[in-house]
């Protein structure tokens, strides 16, 4: 469906829901509860993405259009459209921040043009949702179609999982050269201390001692980088969104 505020034009999804049952999206809310999507006020509920390509505020109007909802009139066909009023925002900091909006059920299926009550499909959420496969074999009730994440974000998780392998082989290489760095600088320092190593021998040091106090050394080097790049990492991760974020929140 299209959007139009003020300032600009945009294409969102509208969600349907029932104020009184909790939805995924209801911890990730700003400043708004959703009881506040009361039937027939036409409050709707945007991404804070998709508020920022609008330029919307809290209380601005905003057209909604729908296509394939249109009807005949004298001027021609219309399309379906109602002003609707901003009240929050939610950022759950994900791609559905740039095209979802949540309003009541019964003020969507107006909009729709559907009989009040009507459901056009239900979302299930599960603990595993690698078991889809069990739950889309089993037998549905006429007139009802089964569609999972993976047919609505196959190409996303195919890219993920490339992504994934990639990201592993450069992990194997920058161990690699890694460990050829450790080996050469530990090399080098053998060579440059040969004084030193004769001096250790003079005193009794066996061959095998002098080179565990190498090897002592080089381990040590690693596990201080390993320890320092983990918790850097880690930071890193635990900030990611926040980093990549692009946030707009409305006053």
């Amino acid at each position: 469906m299209v959007l139009q505020s003020a300032r600009s034009v945009a294409v969102g999804v509208m969600l349907g829901i029932d104020p009184a049952q909790n939805d995924p999206l209801t911890p990730y809310l700003v400043n708004v509860k959703q009881s506040d999507l009361q039937a027939g006020k036409y409050n709707v509920i945007l991404g804070e993405q998709l508020a920022g390509q609008l330029g919307v505020n809290r209380g601005d109007k905003i057209r909604v259009m729908v296509p394939s909802a249109s009807q005949f009139t004298p001027m021609g066909r219309v399309p379906s459209q109602r002003l609707f009023t901003v009240i929050g925002t939610f950022a759950a900091n994900s791609e559905v921040d740039g095209y979802q909006m949540l309003t009541n059920i019964d003020d969507a299926s107006r909009l729709m043009r559907y009989p009040l009550g009507n459901i056009t499909g239900w979302r299930l959420w599960l603990d595993q949702p690698l078991q889809v496969d069990t739950l889309s074999q089993q037998t549905l009730p006429p007139g009802t179609q089964w569609q999972d994440w993976r047919e609505r974000k196959g190409e996303l998780f195919q890219a993920v999982r490339m992504e994934k392998n990639m990201m592993g082989l450069l992990l194997s290489l920058i161990v690699a050269v890694a460990a050829f760095n450790i080996i050469t600088s530990l090399g080098m320092m053998v060579m440059e201390k040969q004084g030193e190593v004769a001096i250790l021998q003079t005193q009794g040091l066996t061959p095998r001692q002098i080179m565990a106090v190498f090897m002592v050394q080089g381990a040590s080097a690693g596990i201080v980088g390993a320890l320092l790049g983990a918790v850097l990492g880690a930071l890193l991760a635990s900030q990611l969104n926040n980093l990549m974020a692009d946030h707009r929140r409305l006053p």
